[in-house]
């Protein structure tokens, strides 16, 4: 069974709804979850910084538990950087 192309209409649907889903979990971070979804779709990496207890974890988790994949972490102790484990800062 090949995949089929979404119209733009069917694509905003379910973007919409794993959105929602993703929101049930995280509260007050749409504009996150939004990008952490198109970074998904675009194939890309998504590297995570901010403070602890925001919520980090819990939209990792509920973005790839919404998608049906897997998700890896990395804790990064006081003195590693993002750049140690990417090379670069974004």
């Amino acid at each position: 069974m090949s995949p089929r192309s979404l119209t733009p209409t069917e694509f905003q649907a379910h973007f919409e709804a794993v959105c929602a889903n993703i929101d049930r979990v995280v509260h007050g971070k749409s504009d996150a979850v939004g990008l952490a979804l198109l970074t998904l779709i675009a194939g890309g990496h998504l590297l995570i910084e901010d403070v602890p207890g925001v919520g980090k974890t819990s939209l990792a988790k509920a973005l790839a538990t919404s998608v049906g994949c897997t998700w890896k972490r990395v804790q990064f102790p006081p003195d590693l950087l993002p750049s140690d484990l990417l090379s670069v800062t974004v």
